[in-house]
């Protein structure tokens, strides 16, 4: 069983930096890009409160299961808002998200 997997996080100039992402131990994808040094407020510590951990998925979208009413219910706040927006605190780290691309948002502000 695979333990690791590979996200890809595009930088605002367009380079993409790949991160090795532990499955094994329950994190969310907030925990893992704030434990990699990425710069996300995290606010509201993962309760999807805050929308400081925004990111928008540009790659692999389908691999996530449904939005949350409260997860859209934050991300409608948000001035930046894409077609791909989702919470990172609410994103768990899974097998099948192997290959995920994102940018991180935050809140926009």
């Amino acid at each position: 069983m695979q333990n690791n997997i590979t996200i890809f996080v595009e930088q605002e100039d367009g380079s993409v930096t790949p991160l090795e992402a532990p499955t094994d131990m329950g994190f969310s994808l907030m925990e893992f890009l704030k434990g990699s040094d990425y710069d996300i407020l995290a606010t509201c510590g993962g309760m999807a409160l805050c929308a400081t951990c925004h990111v928008s998925i540009t790659k692999g979208l389908e691999t996530l299961g449904s939005i949350s009413d409260d997860e859209y219910a934050m991300l409608d706040t948000l001035p930046n808002i894409t077609e791909g927006s989702r919470l990172s605190c609410q994103i768990k780290l899974k097998n099948e998200l192997n290959g995920l691309t994102l940018k991180i948002m935050g809140d926009g502000n």
